[in-house]
Parts: structure tokens; C-alpha cells; sequence
């Protein structure tokens, strides 16, 4: 399967619409079932006893939330989203894990080439197939600048995932869900095309692979520690 990139329905519909805010839930059951917060989280490694992590493409917040309760420790939430829905709600419930959070309209690029926010870990889950190779290779790029410690969780191009997306109608998924999740496979990855994209050298720890039945995750770590600035 060659990758096939095409609009997915959720990013052109505004957050305040019922159909994104019901895909939106929707995607919080398939993370569930994809075990993509688990997954990040083993990823994780803890370099610091608060870690400060941006999230890619955080849409309403509650993916890194998740990541945050099995990680049992305080930290700093920064979610980046060019239009994110995150409720009052969903930052109370940061704040009762001891986590701090900032809430940024941005594109994830221009923030990570912009800021001069140092963080422990960036993290992208379901985010990186968005993009096309050449404006995929200026994210990992923008993101190396400012992390020790990337990670990401994202569809897992093969036969097998493409035919679980085209059943997610048994979860009661709505139309939305359902097209974004076809087109979300076959904009997915395999093999080692997220490493081939990764600019780091030999200072970095690169690895990825399969997980669970519908995933693929990558990981990259910097050996040593990013001195905070």
C-alpha cells in the first residue's frame, strides 16, 4: 500500500460543530481501543521528576490526559492545535493530577520553530500523517530543536487496520469518524518511514515498530538531557 494522502473531514469542520464534537468522542474510542495512550506512555521515559510535554495536534486534550494518569507524576501540559477543543472540564481534570496547562492556537510548526520553550518530551498521536514528506521532515526538524525526547503513536498502513476502520459504523463512529478513518490508514506509516524522516545523527536513540493490532509508534531520544532554557 503506497501512502495516500486526502482532507480528512474533522480539521475542516469548526471545534463548536456537533459533528466534530461527536467525532471528537468518537476518536477518544478508538484511541482506547488502538491502546495509544498506553503505548505513549511506555514511550515516555521520565528524564525529570516534572516532565514538561508539548502535544502535536492535541485537538480537545484528553489523549495526553490519559498518558498523564498512568504516568503518576506533576508536569506541564503545553497542547498545541490550530484549533483545539479543550473544555474547562478537561483542565480540571490536569489540574487534580498536579499538571500544569497551557492551551495554544498554533501551528504546530510555527510554534516549535518559534518558541524558545525548551520541553522533556513532544508528543504526536495520530497527528504525523497529515503531512506530506517534505513539510513532514520540517516538523521532526522544528520538533529536534526543542526536545530530548520525541515520541508518537499513528495509523498503522496495512490491510488488516483498513479493514477494521471501514467497520467502526458497529461502534455507532458517525460519518465523519468513518471517512477520516479510512483516509487516516492510508496516510499512515510502515516499516521505517518515520525514522527515514527523522533528522537526528548519531546522538539520538531512534526506534520504531508495530504496537497492538492498528499502531505503529516511533520513538526518539537524545542520549544525555536537553538543558532547560
Amino acid at each position: 500500500m503506497d501512502r495516500v494522502l486526502e482532507p480528512e473531514w474533522l480539521d475542516e469542520l469548526p471545534a463548536s460543530d456537533a459533528r466534530a464534537a461527536g467525532s471528537r468522542a468518537d476518536l477518544r474510542r478508538v484511541n482506547f481501543l488502538m491502546g495509544n495512550a498506553r503505548h505513549l506512555a511506555r514511550m515516555l521515559a521520565a528524564p525529570a521528576p516534572a516532565l514538561r510535554i508539548a502535544d502535536l495536534g492535541a485537538g480537545d486534550g484528553r489523549l495526553l490526559l490519559a498518558v498523564a494518569r498512568r504516568l503518576q507524576r506533576p508536569g506541564f501540559a503545553t497542547l498545541v492545535d490550530l484549533h483545539p477543543a479543550v473544555t474547562a472540564e478537561t483542565i480540571a481534570a490536569y489540574t487534580r493530577l498536579g499538571w500544569s496547562v497551557s492551551v495554544l492556537s498554533r501551528d504546530a510548526q510555527n510554534f516549535l520553530a518559534r518558541t524558545r520553550l525548551a520541553f522533556d518530551a513532544v508528543v504526536a498521536n495520530l497527528f504525523l500523517h497529515h503531512f506530506e514528506q517534505a513539510s513532514l521532515e520540517r516538523l521532526l526538524a522544528a520538533a529536534l530543536n526543542r526536545t530530548g525526547l520525541f515520541v508518537a503513536c499513528e495509523p498503522r498502513r496495512a490491510r488488516t487496520a483498513l479493514a477494521a476502520s471501514r467497520l467502526l459504523w458497529a461502534l455507532g463512529c458517525n460519518g465523519v469518524t468513518r471517512h477520516d478513518a479510512v483516509v487516516s490508514v492510508r496516510a499512515g506509516f510502515r516499516g521505517g518511514e518515520l525514522s527515514a524522516a527523522w533528522p537526528g545523527d548519531s546522538e539520538w536513540y531512534v526506534e520504531e515498530r508495530e504496537a497492538g493490532l492498528f499502531s505503529h509508534v516511533f520513538v526518539a531520544q537524545r542520549h544525555g538531557q536537553l538543558d532547560p532554557r
